[in-house]
């Protein structure tokens, strides 16, 4: 078994703020990174941003921006909303970067063309800026792009292909062997369902009269790389693959890409068709989340149910956001986030639960004068019930169900509880200052559990068990 672990985010579009969506897509891949780095896997964490394009040259114009200037403020953002989520990445790759990202870029152009991947043609097809790619019909619902409620634009122009066709079969069958796990297979089902119905080529560059703002095409300046090139390959480029270094050689291919649902397509069929083509090993896995509703609908300015992730991590702190979008969002589903929602689960779940159990353990030894000793050990029956819970745990984590994972620890959490009243160590009895001991003991290994879920938090379970001095979680809202 290798012991590298790579894992990746997409990267993240700068037209606009960060959202609570990438905000899920963070933590979640965070939490996959501190697991296998826990596990003594030296791991290589990756996010970053996506920066050119035609709707950010528009946004800049509007703002009376060059574009550089207004990518560069909006990139601000993500590194905040990373600082502020307490993620763990190695590195933070942006596209505007020539000298990390842009060598990479035109090596992956360079060979394509090489290898006779990539021709040239007049084409007419539907445009839609709001994803700024070209769609098919059957891309549309009702004549209208389905993410963004709006018909496309019929343009004509002269572009670059590349003959994605040429690999369709390939990639069914890695797919379908799962040689590229997709994970949920509802997920995977669709892609197959998409490749059974035939694909075709892609255009991969508009014309520089209508794309101003992106990476030129090597040995024709009339023309710039689309998004597909350019943006998809950041997770090569991070590596640097223009000289295929020890890094390259070390990390890649990527374990896991942490995506969303609706660029399903675009890593599961165009970026496996790309990295056959220029010849590099697939991504063993592809993690999808779905999106999150705000009460049942569709996050939206005009109905004012848009969830600011900084507002949250401003109001309730920094592990009570991580745990609300493990916890409260399916992991590989569609969630819904309200104020009331994840406050309740605040209150019951970490102050009422873990907050509970940690000040009544510590503050009961602290009055009985028992201290944690590490290398003590419990007695069986609560060395056997942590070490179930440490082994579903893991097995939970590894298979991408945080949610569940999360429900484990939650429920020794209530067993421990459970365990104190019916012990009733505040009472004077022959095994009072075994069953204290023995309170710690869960607590410190909730400490060990945690810490790659709700690492800030982990960190104080542990400072208090052995210092002795009992604080205040979570103040109960």
């Amino acid at each position: 078994m290798s012991d590298k672990f790579y894992i990746t985010t997409s990267i993240a579009y700068t037209n606009a703020p960060p959202h609570i969506g990438f905000a899920l897509e963070l933590v979640q891949a965070d939490l996959l990174a501190r697991h296998k780095r826990k596990k003594g896997k030296e791991t290589r964490f990756l996010t970053g941003t996506d920066e050119h394009g035609q709707k950010i040259a528009k946004k800049a114009k509007e703002k009376g921006m060059k574009p550089k200037d207004f990518v560069d403020k909006t990139v601000a953002d993500f590194h905040s909303l990373v600082d502020g989520l307490n993620i763990s990445n190695d590195d933070f790759i942006r596209t505007t970067d020539r000298e990390k990202h842009w060598p990479s870029v035109k090596k992956v152009w360079k060979k394509l063309d090489k290898n006779n991947d990539l021709y040239k043609k007049k084409y007419t097809g539907y445009y839609c800026v709001g994803c700024e790619a070209f769609l098919t019909e059957r891309d549309l619902e009702d004549g209208v792009c389905p993410n963004h409620d709006k018909a496309p634009e019929k343009v004509e122009e002269e572009n670059y292909f590349f003959k994605l066709s040429d690999y369709e079969e390939e990639i069914q069958k890695m797919i379908s062997e799962d040689e590229v796990r997709i994970i949920p297979d509802s997920r995977k089902n669709e892609v197959l369902s998409f490749l059974s119905e035939g694909v075709r080529d892609i255009s991969v560059s508009r014309s520089a009269d209508k794309l101003e703002w992106g990476i030129p095409v090597p040995g024709d300046e009339s023309q710039k790389m689309y998004v597909w090139v350019d943006a998809l390959s950041n997770y090569i480029s991070a590596l640097n693959y223009a000289e295929e270094g020890e890094k390259f050689k070390k990390f890649w291919p990527a374990d896991v890409h942490c995506i969303g649902k609706d660029i399903t397509r675009f890593h599961c069929v165009i970026w496996l068709g790309i990295l056959l083509a220029i010849g590099l090993e697939l991504p063993r896995n592809i993690f999808v989340h779905g999106f999150i509703t705000s009460g049942g609908k569709k996050m939206s300015k005009s109905i004012g149910n848009v969830v600011d992730p900084f507002e949250l991590l401003e109001k309730y702190g920094t592990d009570p956001v991580r745990y609300y979008l493990l916890s409260g969002i399916p992991p590989a589903g569609d969630g819904d986030f309200t104020i009331e929602k994840f406050e309740n689960k605040y209150n019951s779940d970490l102050a009422d639960g873990l907050g509970n159990l940690l000040s009544r353990s510590v503050g009961l030894a602290t009055k009985k004068g028992v201290e944690f000793e590490k290398g003590r050990k419990p007695g069986s029956k609560i060395r056997k019930r942590v070490k179930k819970t440490e082994k579903e745990v893991d097995e939970l984590v590894e298979n991408f169900e945080f949610k569940k994972a999360l429900e484990e620890i939650w429920d020794l959490i209530h067993f421990t509880d459970g365990y104190i009243e019916k012990k009733r160590p505040w009472e004077e009895s022959w095994d009072q200052e075994k069953v204290i001991f023995e309170t710690l003991y869960i607590c410190y290994s909730l400490h060990e559990l945690l810490l790659p879920f709700l690492p800030g938090t982990a960190k104080k379970v542990k400072k208090q068990i052995e210092s002795g001095k009992s604080k205040i979680l979570f103040e109960k809202l």
